[in-house]
């Protein structure tokens, strides 16, 4: 697997079906006319540990190689070290939160994987 710069940066990542969920609801709902809403978890992970996550879940002995961001990017390339949205407006109107983690998402998305190299 693949860390790209240090690995200490940190993203939210929230499972497609709640992502659908969200804007099922938001569609579904008059007062979310015109407004802008943000979607996805408030649990924080850092690159680094996402990937030492994946590789307990899935069993894998994968190396994790990290290449420092001017190895892999043009000069210049600069990334957000922190990425988490604020879902406060759609969870007020809707009362809409995440429902499935981390783990389920790995789980899903290796299970995809799994099944699409053997098929």
């Amino acid at each position: 697997m693949t860390v790209f710069g240090s690995g200490d940066q940190t993203r939210c990542f929230c499972h497609v079906s709640d992502v659908v969920a969200a804007l099922i609801g938001l569609i579904d709902d008059a007062d979310a006319e015109g407004r802008v809403f943000n979607v996805g978890s408030r649990s924080e992970i850092s690159i680094g540990e996402l990937a030492e996550r994946i590789r307990e879940l899935t069993e894998s002995s994968s190396e994790i190689v990290r290449i420092p961001y001017d190895q892999a990017y043009e000069t210049g390339f600069e990334d957000m070290q922190r990425r988490r949205p604020d879902t406060t407006r759609i969870r007020e109107l809707l009362g809409w939160e995440p429902t499935r983690g981390l783990d389920d998402i790995i789980r899903d998305v290796s299970v995809d994987i799994g099944s699409r190299l053997t098929a």
